[in-house]
């Protein structure tokens, strides 16, 4: 199979599949070749990925550039109602979608989970289809017409992650198809299958060559970062990869989104109500079992009410069903791979040595798999502790106490990750004052990690650059020109 086969036009099969086994059969290597993918809840087999080089990654590429001009030509409202189409094709078949995500990325099919991405696929196509980005006129003085308008920036090469593989392939997708770019994507090595799916079906609405997937070890990767005919990189994933990728980008001065690690401070401030709070803390810190860039990492309780946030998270954590990813009934699942579960397993284990007092978990379930971990929370644990300054990426969520303010938004600061943030208060005005002085691009209030298609996403610090989402999103994706006109009656100046 080479690349561009992942890219291949709509055939009568592959438009009338309707399960997980069929989306399988569209992008799985030939029998007997490819890379086993193995679903993290049981160990099980699910199929093989296909193994490209990086000889397939230059010739998807070439497709791209050959295919992107007539794409961009085609203007912002047909490229706008394909993005539409594309929704409607994920939503006929969003339930075997969600299923072979589940199955391969470990994550259960309920609760803010497997259809849930899949939901959100659709949404964010919708989203950026009605995203308009106008011309702005920046000088209008009657001398001088000066506008700033945005032009395609050509190919853009998009690097996701194993965590949200669709959602986050979409959101590199979906702006950078709407400008008029050709996409290449490469999936983590982890979670393949179900991206190539995704590509295929999105693909059904595309021309030839627009938008291919390649799916490869490591080295595709940095070849599609440093390859002289890519634009644009957009990458999410870690801070160390992401410094790797802006070295390689020296080579073709490629534009770059980087979208990297965080470790989440929370606030709750004195005036907090645990009861209220508790269910927004427990689903900050723990969607998708925790294994979410911008969750909620390590929690600073106030003095006067720790003892209180404490019980009643654990109350919350004690509520939720973990369990198979089919299971209709769980909607927490296995970490994705072994060696995420080892840091985790590493981070909790040093927290106990150092007198971390375990609230709820501590220990691998390993009466539910060999990569299940269950919701830990510790309690006591301070700045320093390995659990509190490294980011964890899974479910264990460290509890730290303080009794100023100012030490608190000096802890939140403290760390060289800048993704997100939060605070918690039953006083806006409160809660404001100290959000403005967190070191994070995003901070939410009496909530945390929730986006939104129309508001702009990105990290600071060692947690990246670069806007994704909403009108700011497209201009990432694009080139700037300015166009200015003299008047005609002016005389030009010597």
């Amino acid at each position: 199979m080479t690349a561009t086969d992942t890219g291949a036009s709509t055939s009568a099969t592959a438009t009338s599949a309707g399960s997980e086994e069929d989306l399988l059969a569209r992008v799985s290597a030939p029998q007997g070749q490819g890379r086993q993918i193995r679903e993290p809840a049981t160990g099980a087999v699910l199929g093989a990925a296909p193994v490209h080089s990086k000889q397939d990654l230059d010739a998807a590429v070439a497709a791209a550039r050959a295919a992107q001009p007539a794409w961009a030509a085609s203007g912002h409202e047909q490229r706008s109602q394909v993005l539409l189409r594309m929704a409607d094709r994920i939503d006929a078949l969003a339930e075997p979608l969600a299923r072979l995500l589940a199955r391969e990325q470990g994550k259960p099919l309920n609760g803010p989970n497997a259809r849930f991405e899949v939901g959100a696929c659709s949404a964010w196509l919708r989203a950026t289809a009605a995203t308009t980005l106008e011309p702005q006129v920046v000088v209008d003085d009657g001398a001088t017409r000066a506008e700033l308008t945005y032009r395609p920036v050509g190919v853009v090469g998009a690097i996701g992650p194993w965590n949200w593989p669709l959602m986050i392939t979409i959101w590199q997708v979906a702006p950078a198809l709407r400008m008029g770019n050709a996409v290449v994507v490469k999936p983590s090595e982890y979670t393949p299958l179900s991206v190539l799916a995704l590509i295929s079906i999105l693909n059904e609405e595309l021309p030839e060559g627009v938008l291919s997937a390649v799916s490869g070890e490591g080295e595709v990767g940095a070849r599609l970062a440093s390859h002289p005919d890519v634009d644009k990189v957009m990458f999410t994933g870690s801070t160390a990869t992401g410094r790797r990728i802006i070295e390689s980008s020296a080579g073709n001065l490629a534009r770059l989104t980087l979208e990297l690690g965080g470790n989440d401070a929370g606030i709750v401030l004195p005036d907090a109500d645990p009861q209220a709070i508790a269910d927004g803390l427990f689903w900050g810190a723990f969607i998708n079992t925790g294994q979410t860039c911008a969750a909620l990492k390590r929690l600073y309780v106030h003095d006067s009410l720790y003892e209180e946030v404490v019980d009643a998270l654990a109350d919350v954590a004690r509520a939720m069903p973990m369990g198979a990813s089919l299971d209709e009934t769980s909607v927490l699942g296995p970490l994705q791979n072994k060696q995420q579960f080892d840091v985790v397993a590493r981070l909790v284990e040093d927290a106990k040595q150092r007198g971390g007092r375990i609230v709820t978990g501590g220990q691998p379930a390993t009466e539910l798999g060999e990569l299940f971990f269950p919701v830990t929370l510790i309690a006591d644990l301070k700045d320093g502790d390995p659990l509190v300054d490294e980011e964890q990426f899974g479910p264990a969520l460290p509890i730290i106490r303080y009794s100023e303010i100012d030490d608190a938004v000096a802890s939140a600061n403290r760390l060289e990750a800048g993704l997100g943030a939060s605070v918690w208060s039953a006083d806006p005005a409160a809660a404001r004052a100290v959000a403005e002085r967190i070191q994070a691009g995003t901070v939410w209030i009496n909530s945390h990690g929730g986006v939104h298609p129309m508001v702009p996403f990105g990290g600071v610090k060692g947690s990246g650059y670069g806007l994704e989402f909403g009108v700011e999103g497209l201009k990432a994706v694009a080139a700037p020109q300015v166009i200015s006109a003299a008047s005609p009656t002016i005389a030009p100046t010597a």
